[in-house]
């Protein structure tokens, strides 16, 4: 299991996405829209033996907020069922690149305000169930 390939998978299916950019690992300063993956917790040894953990990666969507409702109305293109989808982007390659044995977008939390730095943005986390040996 190797996190780093895990979290670039879960980017790299992301970024399938027209218009947003992805970040594997939290960047410094951001430019909206972004996806930054982030590993929550790893739950070892939950199968086969010792040889199957459980990881759980939050996938956090930042979009401008030029108006609230604007903003709000770009969060849930990402979390419809269409081509702006995070769910089906993530899901598209279960496997994350070789990387996993399975995945799954299990819901979407925390939307609202977000600062960072001195600016306000909208957001949300999609949390990634990723299943690797």
């Amino acid at each position: 299991m190797n996190i780093t390939d895990i979290r670039d998978g879960i980017a790299a299916n992301v970024g399938t996405i027209d218009g947003l950019r992805t970040a594997a690992e939290i960047p410094d300063n951001i430019s909206p829209p972004i996806a930054v993956v982030s590993l929550n917790s790893v739950l070892y040894d939950t199968a086969f033996a010792a040889g199957l953990n459980t990881l759980q990666f939050a996938v956090s969507v930042i979009v401008a907020r030029v108006d609230e409702r604007r903003a709000q109305e770009r969060l849930n293109d990402y979390i419809s069922t269409g081509a702006r989808s995070i769910k089906a982007a993530i899901e598209s390659d279960k496997t994350l690149g070789g990387n996993a044995v399975d995945c799954r977008v299990t819901e979407m939390t925390n939307i609202g305000s977000a600062i960072i730095g001195e600016v306000t943005y909208v957001a949300m986390d999609v949390i990634v169930t990723v299943y690797a040996e």
